[in-house]
This record gives C-alpha cells, structure tokens and sequence, in this order.
C-alpha cells in the first residue's frame, strides 16, 4: 500500500499539489452558489472526449505501424533521425505531445538499437521532444492548456494557427538544420531492407512471459491497424475536432465519443489519463477562489505586469506550463502573449512540459547510467530553442 502510495505521488506530483491548494483557497472562500462558475466545462468535455479517443487510436497500434511503415524508405542515419524527429512533430499537433512522446519514443529507442545507433540515443530523444513541444504548440489541440485558450477567448482555430505558425516553423527549420549538420548520409545496418512487418515485430518483440502491449490484448499479434476500429476511431477523432472548431455542439461531441467507447474499447476509459483534467478542475477551482481575495489578485496581476509572455516563460520553467496557463490566464486578459509564452515555456527545464518527464523516463529506463549526461544535452538544446523562439516574439511584437 505504502509503495502505491508513493508511486502514485511521484506520477501525480502536480494533481496533488493542486488539491492542496484548492483544499486551502476554500478554507478561505468557503463554499457557495459561485463556485459552479469556476469549472470551464466545455474545456474539460474536449480534454476528455480527445484523451478518450486518442487512446483509442493508441491502443490499437496504429501510431507505431504508421511509423514502422515511414522507416520502410530509410536508408540513411540521416533520413532515420529526421523521420523520428518528424513523428512526434506532426502527431503532436493532433495527438498531444505527451501521447505523441509515450508512442513513439520506447518506439525511437527500440529502432536506434536495431539500426546500431545507440550512441546517438540521447540527441535524438532531446531532438524528438523538442519535435513534440514544438508541433504540439501550432494546434488548438495540441497542447491541453491551447485547448483552454482556445475555449476561454473564443479564438478561431484560424487565428490560433497564425499566432503559433511561425514559432512551429522556425523550429521546424532549426530541427532540420541541427539533424542535417550533426548526422551525415552513412548507411545504416539493422532495419535496411525490412519492411514494417518486420520493423514492427522487432520493437514490439512479443513474450508470452512479459507484459504485452495494448494492441495485442486489443487486436491479435499480427492484426494490422486494428481493422474496423480504426476507421470508427478516425471519424470520432473528426467529430472532436469539428466540436473544438465550434462546428458543432460539445454535448453531440460528448455522446458520439462515450457510445464509440463504450463499444470499441472500454478499457480506453482505465487507460485514460485521468489526472490531467482532474488537476485542471483543481486549478480552476483554486484560481476561481484567489480571484476573490482582493489582496492577491492584485499582487497576481501586478506580477504578470507588462510582460506577460517573459512571465510566462519563466513561470513554466519552475512550474510547468499548463499550471502557468491556468494560472496567469486567471489574472491577465493579455491571452496572445501568454499563450505564445507558455507554449515555448514548454522547452527549458525538464519539468517545464510534463510530456519531457516521458521521454526522460523512457531513456533512463533503459539507459539508467546517462542520465546526467541527457539532462545536459536535453537543457542545452532546449534553452536554444527558447532564447532563438523568444528572439522571433521580439520581433514579431
């Protein structure tokens, strides 16, 4: 009991630090009729309904035969690495970057081991998280805390893509810089020639003696994409993204996914992720509450200042930046400039995006003598992208 308890602090550090805090802020506000106006609802039905779904997809494999498929044209360490790296870039904006990490970096790991290129395991775990940070920034689902953004102004998804564009490019072009100048076009041995059949069946290299991986229990070894949950999957995934882009209701939204669920796969609803929307349900509360202690939030408002986006990025940095959103955004009506800051505040520290906690876990778990070695590379190259993306607000405010 005591273990589980203890793992599951360590796994849920900020849900539990939120729940302390909103436990404190209604000792101070107690409870009353106002409170049910603290919870941004169609948030927290659009963060679900895409978690569910997401995991769906996920469960089924079809992420990782879709990766295993791009590497079936790479010849090259080269061509390798820029295939890694594009993974987690462009699924990030439509799987979210910790999903997009916890799908494909054991994936990475387990493909660099085969092609002999272990000794490049940390540059290309940084490269591919610093891919998912910076993917995941574009879209209004790409990011938990761009979805309350999004939901809290009413921003067109339009609007939200011009803001975050030219962030996503240029980190798209420095990506692609950094692989071009550090791997050279040698040719790699282990996975050239094999098709994904064979690419797939050695990462996931199943033993009847150890635990599987979803898409076994789900589907059969061997099942391919899933057959026709993928297709049921890939409309719901449509209706969420319909419903973000306020096309049509969230509460059509909330049926269509539930019934899928519920039929496909129930177990997605115990695979979920169902701290992330628990701690933002605990934020709103707390914020929801200070808002109404004149003393802070005047002291909270004079901290944002002038600044918000510098603000934003620092706060991140200790605090992480889905915390920093819910928090700031409660007390600054500057949403631009927070937004483009707490979505490059998700590079820097390790803690600065909790979706860099997987790739860190996933690389010491198998690498458990590097990990001072990949904190060095992983902060180098992240404060890079934060001092040149920081640099590009200059100049575009």
């Amino acid at each position: 009991m005591r273990h589980r308890v203890v793992a599951f602090l360590r796994g849920e550090t900020i849900l539990v630090v939120a729940t302390i805090l909103a436990l404190i802020s209604c000792i101070i506000i107690p409870p009353d009729w106002h409170y049910r106006e603290y919870v941004h609802v169609s948030t927290i039905a659009q963060l679900i309904c895409l978690m569910l779904v997401v995991c769906g997809l996920q469960r089924v494999g079809v992420f990782r035969i879709i990766g295993a498929k791009l590497l079936e044209h790479v010849s090259t360490a080269r061509g390798l690495v820029l295939t890694l790296i594009s993974l987690t870039f462009f699924s990030s904006m439509l799987i979210t970057n910790d999903v997009a990490l916890l799908t494909f970096v054991p994936f990475a790991l387990a493909v660099l081991k085969m092609a002999r290129m272990e000794d490049r395991a940390i540059l290309v775990c940084t490269l591919m998280t610093i891919g998912a940070n910076t993917g995941s920034m574009l879209t209004p689902i790409g990011n938990a805390h761009n979805l309350y953004f999004k939901a809290l102004t009413g921003m067109s998804t339009g609007h939200f893509l011009a803001v975050m564009g030219p962030y996503s490019a240029l980190s798209a072009v420095m990506l692609v810089a950094i692989t071009c100048i550090v791997f050279r076009g040698r040719k790699i041995e282990g996975i050239r020639g094999m098709d994904s059949k064979s690419i797939e069946h050695g990462v996931l290299a199943p033993d009847a003696s150890k635990p599987q991986p979803d898409e076994i229990h789900v589907t059969g070894y061997g099942a391919g994409y899933g057959g026709w949950r993928v297709v049921v999957y890939a409309i719901t995934f449509l209706v969420c993204v319909l419903a973000v882009s306020d096309l049509i209701p969230i509460w059509v939204m909330c049926v269509i996914v539930f019934i899928v669920m519920l039929v496909c796969d129930r177990k997605s609803f115990r695979h979920c992720d169902w701290g992330l929307p628990l701690t933002f349900i605990m934020f709103f509360i707390f914020i929801g509450n200070m808002r109404r202690v004149p003393e802070f939030a005047a002291l909270a408002q004079q901290c944002v200042g002038s600044h918000p986006l510098g603000v934003a990025i620092g706060f991140s940095q200790i605090i992480s930046n889905v915390p920093t959103s819910l928090l700031l955004a409660g007390f600054s009506n500057q949403y631009v400039p927070l937004i483009i800051g707490t979505n490059i505040g998700g590079m820097g520290t390790l803690i600065a995006s909790m979706a860099s906690l997987v790739t860190y876990k996933n690389f010491t778990k198998m690498y458990p003598d590097r990990k001072g070695k990949y904190l060095t590379e992983y902060t180098a190259f992240c404060f890079l992208f934060v001092a040149v993306l920081f640099g590009l607000s200059c100049i575009i405010e």
